[in-house]
């Protein structure tokens, strides 16, 4: 089974009124202490897993281009020398478009990036006020091409479903944004999360998202347009060329196994057929800190998953890709067979209803289950 591994960088400049991440503003942030500690942290995992090989590496926050590059260096060397990788090891960064971030680009990719993910978000400079970025749209557009020029690849967000964005303007503003090369983006719809800025906003009706309606209409759009430009979707959000895709991502929708470093950090670890520990560390920064000085990790977590919710788990994470459930891949992550575990007059229900494929290969959504994935699999596995 692949292993991956997200390093999570927790500080950002300032904190987007949308985002529900674990992420925080500091002002001053040693950076010596922080690698230490992250390299501390790598070490502890690859003790527990220095016989397995890492397909994929991930920078996450947090921002982590706002990372020093000789940090970034130091943890992949670290790394390198831990574990086995695979000879096409994808080692990706998120990046947002600030003149501070993208001065690091080339010593970022002189570190071991291979991949950057870029927040954009918007090509509408309200738009991006809105969403609170730091950054304007002659930035962005500088950033994407920067982007194109030092990194063998990369990728870039934008925000979709925003208040008052009509279906002319999004189908617009994401054709501009297909055209600049880019074979892979990730496209969300705005969400309003619990604890944030926005949820607030909202509910004083502050202002107000797209319905059900125009949401499926804009979704609907989006798939139509980027189809059409030879970058489909391959999961819910993310669309790319082929050979393109995000192998990080891919790992965690096939439910491959994966460790994460840093605050507030997730993990999974397969530790024999159907037998999967949950992990998480401790999220706030300087308690995190704290103990991985102390104890040489910061495990908050770690228990080994019921078979029922890994099962439950590993759908509702595999309807989410075109290509759906891998039936190999299931049974080993599960240890046992899609239908053995389905209910199998729901799952036959679905299918006759038009929303979910089952053959050979394993078990998918139809265009119209992905539209309703949610109701899919409230159904399939309530």
């Amino acid at each position: 089974m692949s292993l991956a591994l997200y390093i999570h960088w927790p500080f950002c400049l300032s904190l987007c009124p949308y985002c529900d991440f674990n992420a925080h503003a500091r002002e001053n942030i040693n950076n010596n202490q922080w690698q230490k500690a992250l390299l501390k942290d790598i070490s502890y995992w690859a003790e527990k897993t220095k016989e397995r090989e890492l397909t994929s590496i991930y920078f996450g926050g947090g921002t982590p281009s706002l990372m020093n590059a000789e940090t970034v260096f130091a943890l992949l060397q670290n790394i390198m020398k831990l574990w086995k990788t695979s000879p096409e090891l994808e080692i990706s960064l998120e990046a947002n478009p600030t003149s501070i971030e993208m001065e690091k680009f080339q010593l970022l990719r002189d570190a071991g990036i291979n991949r950057v993910s870029i927040g954009i978000q918007a090509l509408r400079d309200s738009a991006l006020e809105f969403l609170g970025r730091k950054h304007n749209r002659k930035q962005g557009l500088e950033a994407i091409g920067l982007a194109a020029k030092v990194f063998p690849a990369f990728s870039f967000d934008l925000i979709y479903a925003r208040p008052e964005q009509t279906i002319e303007d999004w189908s617009q503003e994401l054709t501009e944004a297909l055209s600049f090369g880019s074979k892979h983006v990730s496209l969300y719809q705005l969400t309003i999360e619990k604890g944030t800025p926005f949820y607030s906003s909202f509910k004083k009706g502050s202002f107000k998202i797209p319905n059900e309606k125009k949401a499926t209409k804009l979704f609907e759009i989006t798939q139509e347009i980027c189809d059409a430009h030879s970058v489909p979707a391959y999961e819910i959000s993310n669309h790319a060329k082929t050979g393109a895709i995000c192998v990080h991502n891919l790992n965690y929708w096939n439910g491959g196994d994966y460790i994460g470093v840093g605050p507030g950090a997730h993990g999974r670890l397969t530790m024999g057929k159907g037998s999967t520990i949950a992990t998480e560390q401790t999220s706030l920064p300087e308690n995190w800190l704290m103990e991985i000085e102390r104890n040489g990790h910061a495990i908050r977590q770690y228990k080994r998953l019921k078979p029922q919710s890994r099962r439950e788990e590993l759908i509702m994470l595999g309807l989410r890709l075109s290509d759906g459930i891998n039936r190999k891949l299931f049974y080993s992550a599960a240890g046992v067979r899609l239908e053995e575990f389905l209910n199998p007059r729901r799952l036959n229900h679905l299918e006759k209803g038009g929303f979910l494929i089952s053959d050979y290969t394993g078990l998918r959504t139809t265009a119209q289950g992905r539209l309703r994935l949610n109701a899919v699999l409230a159904t399939l596995l309530t």
